[in-house]
């Protein structure tokens, strides 16, 4: 595919320059001179990223962005302006402009920006492609991510799912979607158009599991007057009981439980009466119930009884391809619900959570993505939504040629310590600006802006 791009700027210079350039990248180029021309060339050429001068004979370049922004709010508008303008430069992306190129424009800083601008259009045609995908209420192979991994174990559990009374033992640590997998064995199975029930195990009283899961009869404890209630178990009737953190069942529990899986009946609490049910259970736990068992915490034969199939539903770091698809269905959820218009995230940003450890897994993923959400001021997520994080001892990589600042005795001056940082970062990048701004975690004007400052000499320029 090759993707277009719009150059407006009143140079012919300038546009021929740019899209002799930017031709020979493989993008498909077109120039306009004239302000008022632009927005017609937009819907004729229709681009995927604008490059627009800030200051045109006949037009403000601001005012055709502020329009840009209006009916074409999904192209990213990169404006180019000279160090002078840098104020203006800010003041047209606090207006909408996806980021802003200096005179004399430099290739690689040209195609850094466009690549960038391109990635963001990538990923909300992605987010676009995720629509209907999120908005079905039937589970599909691909809701559970792209990794080979994911969809291996998906394959493998679509096929135990076509059984209809097998038992299934779902492992996996918390916030990894062990309930998700559940649901979506029930409506791969020959008992999808019944009930699905899920009960956590660990957030009932002790006092009242059993009348949770099997029911009571009415005045068969204090507070059981009013009438008689059916557990979880006939709820599920003819369907789908799942078993959340079955490990935290009691020892009784864990008899009267594998009575149910052996014969499939019960007694309610306080009843006479035997009742028969046809329900398939699933169970799922965050803990090894084999080393349960060796502890005595866990009943040999209730095991073996719910273990007939295991699936293990692996952590969110051993699959990080598929951090950047949660992200985006993520934001597909939350920003219609806090009426944020996001038009995607940056790829530094989804670079920075694929390098977190994630030890709460996708339910942590999908808290952080809510809360950048919420307090995001702007239309794309960036690195700073996430400042929030926490870093040092809870980072999964660490960086393995530590930075040591060494300060004499009798001081150091600031500028000294800049320009010799500056100086050696860029012989660690062969004098590629882009790559060591990068590196110093700054913005490619202000690294520019710091070596002019301090005398570092700027080349590679292109006129």
């Amino acid at each position: 595919m090759s993707y277009k791009i719009l150059v407006v700027d009143d140079d012919d210079l300038v546009c021929m320059s740019l899209k002799r350039v930017l031709t020979k990248m493989n993008y498909d180029v077109d120039a306009c001179m004239d302000g008022g021309e632009a927005l017609n060339t937009v819907r004729e050429f229709q681009p995927d990223v604008i490059l627009l001068d800030i200051y045109l004979t006949t037009h403000n370049g601001i005012e055709i962005l502020q329009q840009l922004q209006k009916d074409f709010y999904y192209i990213p508008v990169v404006m180019i302006t000279g160090y002078s303008d840098v104020k203006i430069a800010v003041a047209a992306m606090k207006a909408g402009a996806f980021d802003f190129l200096l005179k004399p424009l430099e290739i690689e800083q040209l195609e850094f920006v466009i690549n960038k601008a391109l990635a963001n259009v990538k990923l909300r045609a992605e987010v676009d492609k995720l629509h209907l995908l999120l908005n079905e209420d039937e589970l599909t192979r691909e809701y559970f991510g792209v990794s080979n991994k994911i969809q291996r174990l998906v394959a493998s559990v679509e096929k135990l799912a076509s059984s209809s009374d097998t038992t299934i033992l779902i492992e996996g640590e918390s916030g990894t979607g062990k309930e998700v997998f559940a649901r979506f064995i029930h409506q791969k199975s020959p008992r999808s158009k019944a009930a699905f029930i899920q009960i956590n195990c660990a957030a009932i009283p002790k006092e009242l599991a059993e009348s949770e899961l099997f029911g009571h009869e009415k005045g068969a404890f204090t507070g059981a007057s009013q009438k008689t209630k059916l557990g979880k178990f006939e709820l599920a009737d003819g369907g789908t009981i799942l078993l959340d953190e079955i490990g935290e069942l009691t020892m009784d529990l864990q008899v009267k439980l594998l009575r149910i899986l052996q014969e499939r009946k019960f007694y309610r609490v306080g009843g006479e009466k035997e009742i028969s049910v046809n329900v398939r259970v699933l169970a799922a736990t965050n803990k090894s119930l084999e080393e349960e068992v060796k502890k005595g915490n866990f009943r040999e034969d209730l095991f073996y009884r719910i273990n007939v199939a295991r699936i293990v539903v692996p952590p969110l770091r051993e699959r990080k391809e598929d951090i950047r698809f949660m992200v985006l269905s993520f934001i597909k959820e939350f920003a219609p619900k806090f009426s944020k218009p996001i038009r995607g995230i940056e790829p530094e940003a989804i670079a920075l959570l694929e390098k977190y450890p994630w030890k709460g897994n996708i339910r942590e993923l999908r808290n952080v993505i809510e809360r950048a959400i919420l307090l995001l001021e702007g239309d794309e997520l960036k690195v700073k939504n996430f400042s929030f994080l926490p870093v040092g001892a809870d980072a999964e990589q660490k960086n393995e040629d530590e930075f040591i600042l060494k300060i004499p005795s009798s001081g150091i001056k600031i500028d000294l310590v800049l320009k010799t940082l500056i100086q050696k970062t860029l012989r660690i990048t062969n004098g590629n600006q882009v790559k060591a701004a990068k590196v110093l975690g700054l913005s490619r004007s202000k690294l520019r802006y710091r070596m002019e400052q301090l005398g570092i000499e700027v080349t590679k320029n292109i006129q």
